[in-house]
C-alpha cells in the first residue's frame, strides 16, 4: 500500500459496529476502497455493486491463500483472528479444479429437489421451537421477553445442518460457540486459535464416528468416496468442508432470521404487507438479504495481477473483502432509496448476498427455505410480536464479517387463535 494509500485507508472496527454507516463512508472513497484489518494488515474492501459483482467472476482474482503476499512472507501476526478465512482447507479456499472437486461433493446435496424434501422437517423444527419459546420468556434477563436469537433463530438451522451432516445434537451449542468464535474479528488472537483448534478436534471426532457407524448423511458419503478413490478426498478437506457446512450452514440463516426480524418489527407496513397477500415471506427474505444480509465483509480473495477496481490501484496478493452490505445498498444499483426496506422492490438486479459466479453459495436454496419457513411459522403464531428495546441499543455481533446483533429480545404477545 502506498504512503498516500495507508493515510486515506479506513480502519475496519473489529466489533462491526454500525455497518452500513462504514459502507457510506467507504464508498466516499470510491466503490473500492483501501482498508486496515486488525493486526494492521492492509487490504481492500469492494462495496460498489458493479465492482463487486465483476470482481467475483476476474479470472485474475483467487482464493488460495497461497496468493496472499503478506501471508506467503510472514507478515502476518501469530493468532490473526482472520486466519481460518485464509487457510482452512474446502471450497472457500480453492480455485479451478480443486474447487470444482470439493464443490462436487456436497452439490447433491443442496439440489433444489433435494432442499424442498426437507420442507416438512423444517417446518416440523420451527413448531417444536415455537412451542418452547413461552418457557424461555425471562430464562436471559429480559422481563416478559424472549430472546429470540438464541431460542428460535439460531437452533433451527443448526439443527437442519446438523442432521444432515450427522452431528450428534450434543454438540450442537459448543459448535455453535465456537463458530461465532472463529468467525469473529473481537476475539484476542490466543482465544482464537484455542476455538480453532477446538473445533477442528471436535469435527475430526465427527468423522471417526461417521467411519466407524456409517450412516444416511453427508459426512458418511463423503467418507465413502474417499474409500472409493483415496486421492478423491483427504481428511483435512474432509474436516475443513465439515466447518464451512456448519459455520455456513447455521451463522448466515441465524443473522437472516434476525435481521428479518428486525426489519419487519421496525416496517409494520411492510409486515402488513404479507399479511394481507400483498407480498411473500419469499419477498421479505430477498429484501432483508439486499438491505441487511448476514455477511458484511467476507474474506478473502487475492488478484493474481496489479488490478484497477472502480479506481483503485489493488495490487497483487492483496486481501480484498467482498463487501455484500455495501453492495445491497449500492445505490447505483438500487436507486436514491437503496437504504429503504421495502419487499414489494423489483430491482432490475439481483442482490448478491450469496455471492457469484462459482463460489455462489452452494445452500443458498436451503437458507431461502428455512428463512422463509421460520418467518412465516413465526408472525403466524405470534402476529403481535415486537422488540422488547429498540433496535439501535441492539449490541452489535462482534464481527465485521458476520452482520447482525448479539442478541434479539421481543415480547410475544398473545398466539394466534
Amino acid at each position: 500500500m502506498s504512503h498516500t494509500a495507508a493515510q486515506d485507508a479506513h480502519r475496519l472496527d473489529p466489533t462491526g459496529a454500525d455497518p452500513h454507516t462504514v459502507n457510506a463512508r467507504l464508498r466516499e472513497h470510491g466503490p473500492a476502497a483501501h482498508v486496515v484489518l486488525p493486526g494492521e494488515v492492509p487490504a481492500v474492501a469492494v462495496t460498489g455493486y458493479e465492482e463487486l459483482r465483476d470482481f467475483l467472476t476476474n479470472p485474475h482474482v483467487a482464493k488460495d491463500a497461497c496468493h496472499f503476499a503478506a501471508l506467503r512472507d510472514g507478515r502476518i501476526p501469530e493468532g490473526w483472528p482472520l486466519t481460518t478465512f485464509a487457510t482452512v482447507r474446502g471450497m472457500t479456499t480453492a480455485d479451478g479444479a480443486e474447487h470444482r472437486r470439493l464443490r462436487g461433493l456436497v452439490t447433491k446435496a443442496f439440489t433444489a429437489r433435494r432442499v424442498e424434501a426437507l420442507r416438512p422437517r423444517v417446518e416440523e423444527l420451527a413448531g417444536e421451537l415455537l412451542d418452547g419459546l413461552p418457557s424461555a420468556v425471562g430464562a436471559d434477563g429480559y422481563e416478559g421477553a424472549v430472546d429470540l436469537r438464541r431460542h428460535f433463530a439460531y437452533p433451527l438451522p443448526m439443527r437442519v445442518i446438523c442432521e444432515l451432516l450427522g452431528v450428534d445434537p450434543a454438540l450442537h451449542d459448543r459448535l455453535h460457540t465456537l463458530s461465532e468464535r472463529v468467525v469473529s474479528t473481537a476475539v484476542e488472537p490466543e482465544r482464537v486459535v484455542a476455538a480453532n483448534r477446538e473445533v477442528l478436534a471436535i469435527l475430526a471426532s465427527v468423522v471417526e464416528d461417521r467411519r466407524a457407524s456409517p450412516g444416511d448423511d453427508l459426512t458418511s458419503a463423503m467418507l465413502a468416496v474417499r474409500e472409493e478413490d483415496g486421492d478423491r478426498l483427504g481428511e483435512e478437506e474432509i474436516v475443513g468442508t465439515l466447518l464451512l457446512m456448519i459455520v455456513a450452514g447455521h451463522e448466515t440463516t441465524l443473522n437472516l432470521v434476525t435481521n428479518a426480524v428486525r426489519a419487519l418489527c421496525a416496517h409494520p407496513d411492510q409486515r402488513e404487507l404479507v399479511g394481507s397477500g400483498a407480498a411473500t415471506w419469499s419477498d421479505v427474505v430477498e429484501e432483508t438479504l439486499r438491505h441487511d444480509g448476514p455477511v458484511s465483509f467476507f474474506p478473502f480473495r487475492y488478484p493474481t495481477a496489479d488490478l484497477t477496481i472502480g479506481g483503485t490501484h489493488v495490487p497483487a496478493g492483496t486481501p480484498v473483502l467482498a463487501g455484500y452490505t455495501g453492495a445491497g445498498r449500492d445505490p447505483r444499483a438500487y436507486g436514491p432509496d437503496a437504504d429503504r426496506f421495502d419487499i414489494t422492490r423489483r430491482p432490475a438486479v439481483r442482490h448478491l448476498s450469496f455471492g457469484h459466479g462459482a463460489h455462489y453459495c452452494i445452500g443458498a436454496p436451503l437458507a431461502r427455505l428455512e428463512a422463509a419457513t421460520a418467518l412465516g411459522a413465526l408472525f403466524r403464531r405470534y402476529p403481535g410480536l415486537a422488540l422488547a428495546v429498540p433496535d439501535a441499543q441492539l449490541p452489535p455481533h462482534p464481527s465485521f464479517v458476520g452482520n447482525s446483533t448479539r442478541v434479539l429480545p421481543v415480547t410475544l404477545g398473545p398466539p394466534a387463535a
